[in-house]
Parts: structure tokens; sequence; C-alpha cells
């Protein structure tokens, strides 16, 4: 009993900490800039078509932290959360390193916990337990690798972006 409610506080916690980050993005809410400052943020970092960009960091946020706050469909929630802290780590706080003032151990610490979610799926108090919906473990790492394949053409066209946007000023 103490894993099943130890899983449910992490994925609560994790979950609407994401959700929040994610309406900030989406919708401009908790102190957040919104949809459009979004695009142009991730438009300046070289990310084309950048409403794209913007609209899949917010619904891997928004989406995948109410995913994994309900425990359902499990783990596409967790791993749409990873997705979004593994961009955050390499496109904007890597540079920083760990601890720094900008560092990135916060995304870190989400992007660990969120892989954990995904691995051991959602625990007894959960919409997937209640549903009886049990997505085989392959699902996990399918999805983990389109996330990082899906991850890393941003990152690669981002740079490519940002480097003709710098060789033209």
């Amino acid at each position: 009993m103490s894993y099943a409610l130890g899983l449910l506080i992490v994925r609560i916690v994790v979950g609407l900490l994401m959700m929040a980050h994610g309406s900030q993005k989406l919708f401009g809410w908790v102190g957040g800039h919104g949809f459009i400052a979004t695009q142009g943020m991730l438009k300046s970092k070289g990310f084309r078509p950048a409403w794209f960009w913007a609209l899949v960091g917010g619904l891997g946020e928004f989406g995948g932290g109410l995913l994994l706050a309900l425990g359902f469909l499990s783990p596409l929630g967790a791993v749409a959360i990873f997705a979004s802290m593994l961009m955050v780590i390499l496109k904007f706080h890597f540079k920083d390193g760990l601890l720094a003032p900008k560092g990135f151990e916060y995304p870190f610490v989400i992007l660990v916990l969120s892989f954990l979610a995904g691995l051991v799926g959602p625990g007894n108090y959960s919409l997937d337990a209640l549903l009886g919906i049990a997505l085989p473990t392959w699902i996990f790492w399918v999805v983990l690798v389109i996330a990082i394949i899906v991850d890393l053409i941003g990152l690669i066209t981002s740079r490519q972006h940002q480097a003709a946007q710098q060789a033209t000023a």
C-alpha cells in the first residue's frame, strides 16, 4: 500500500506542476505569457514552425501532466513530460550547467521522475487501475524513442535556423 500511495503522490505533484508550466505556455495562466509569446520565444531560438513547437511543448507539459496526475493512459503522459524536459534541458539550460542559477537540475529531476513513472506504471490509485487499462510495457519504450527522435529533430532544425539567422545578421 505504501508503494501505491507514494507513487500517487509523485504522480500528482509532478503532474500538477507540469500542468501549471504548460498552462503558462498555452493560456498565459499562473504568471505565464501565453501561446503567442511562447511562439515568439521559440521562433527567436530557431524553431520553425514556431506554432507547432509551442503547441508540442505546451501540450507535452499540460496534457502530459494531466495524464500523469490522473494515472490515465500510462505511460503516455510520463513520456510527454520526459520529452518536454529533455528539450528544455538540451536547448535552454544545458549550457548553464547543472547547478548554475539557471541550471538544469529542476527539469532533470522532473525528467527522471517522469521516466520512472512511465517505467513502473501508474499504480493502484489511478484511472488506469479503476478502468482496467494496462498498456503493454513495450508501448512505453516505443513512444519514448519516438519522443526522443522528435526532440532531436527540433534541436537539429532549430540550430540550423539559428545558424542561418546569425549568418545573415
